[in-house]
């Protein structure tokens, strides 16, 4: 039976790849930061206690700011698998917290492959880290892949742009399987709320309830390639079980405004909007009641932004037989379910 180690396993892609690899007979570790709080929602459905006997399902506590902690359960587990899921992933918040995110998103690689270095699990241990499309910045190029240049354009980007090589670096330098993801925008219905696409759907439902009246957001043309959690953690497994360490795009080839991502949302809903004005002034108006639901506020706005960013997997697709499966209005289509079944209640 193999082993897996997820740093990030209660967030999004975290949970989803638990599930998985649980299927696949995995014992799964995870690692989950001391908090006052549980935070672990996304993972109640397949906890288990500590009580349990040969449990599958082990968390510890220990955060990628403390190597300490990282040693410490490294050592003890000597895992068949570590995917290094956890960051600091909110692309506005690397810009208010640069520092913090360097640490976590860029040392936290570090600390992790030192460990797999130093505890002589080079033959055993296969390292996954997540990458970014983030890392590309604002370049060109219409689609993009693994041979395509960086230029980040954010703290979050050039943090993960240091991973990105210090895992390639360690992969030449001492010979560990280490490879990594560049993995374009992907949600699903557990996206955290401060991500724009399920702020999008959460107010979005909300105002269909008239428990809100306004959506306020920042940059409306800019294009993401977005996919769903669930397809891109296959392609996160396949990675680590290809015949050599490599980097691999994940994307669907497909590209979608924050605009057009909500008007997919209204058509679900069956909420029909007007939009006036330019700019700062732009602003949807619901044909209904006339009254305004969409609005831009400045502060949403990132000191700079990736205007467009769309993938191409070809290599995935050849060499690990990866597709996406779920289509752009299914993946909203899930989101905005949820949310609605949520309000219902």
């Amino acid at each position: 039976m193999k082993s897996a180690f997820i740093t990030g396993i209660t967030g999004q892609d975290g949970s989803y790849l638990a599930e998985f690899l649980l299927k696949k007979n995995y014992t799964v570790h995870g690692l989950k930061r001391r908090t006052s709080t549980f935070n672990t929602k996304r993972i109640d459905h397949i906890y288990q206690d500590p009580s349990i006997s040969n449990r599958n399902l082990i968390l510890h506590h220990g955060d990628l700011l403390d190597a300490s902690s990282l040693n410490n359960i490294i050592s003890k587990i000597k895992p068949d698998e570590i995917y290094n899921l956890a960051a600091q992933s909110h692309v506005a918040v690397s810009f208010e917290q640069p520092e913090y995110t360097a640490n976590a998103d860029a040392l936290g690689t570090v600390r992790i492959l030192e460990a797999i270095k130093n505890f002589n699990l080079i033959k055993k241990t296969k390292f996954y880290q997540a990458s970014t499309s983030e890392m590309f910045g604002n370049i060109s190029e219409k689609k993009l892949d693994e041979n395509s240049i960086f230029k980040p354009i954010s703290p979050y980007g050039v943090s993960k742009l240091f991973s990105y090589w210090i895992t390639k670096n360690y992969r030449d330098s001492y010979g560990i399987f280490a490879s990594n993801g560049i993995l374009f925008n992907h949600e699903s219905p557990r996206r955290g709320e401060t991500f724009v696409t399920q702020k999008i759907v959460t107010a979005l439902v909300k105002i269909k309830f008239n428990l809100q009246s306004c959506l306020y957001l920042g940059n409306l043309y800019a294009k993401r390639d977005w996919g769903h959690a669930k397809d891109y953690i296959v392609a996160i497994w396949k990675i680590l079980q290809h015949k050599k360490a490599d980097d691999f795009c994940i994307a669907t080839g497909n590209n979608y405004s924050i605009k057009e991502f909500i008007e997919e949302v209204l058509k679900y809903l069956d909420i029909k909007i007007i939009w006036k004005g330019k700019g700062l002034s732009e602003v949807g108006i619901n044909k209904k009641n006339n009254k305004i639901i969409i609005a831009i506020d400045k502060r949403y706005m990132r000191p700079n932004d990736i205007n467009s960013l769309i993938g191409d997997s070809a290599k995935a697709k050849r060499e690990l037989n990866w597709n996406p499966k779920v289509k752009f209005e299914e993946l909203i289509c899930e989101m905005v379910k949820l949310q609605i079944d949520i309000y219902k209640k």
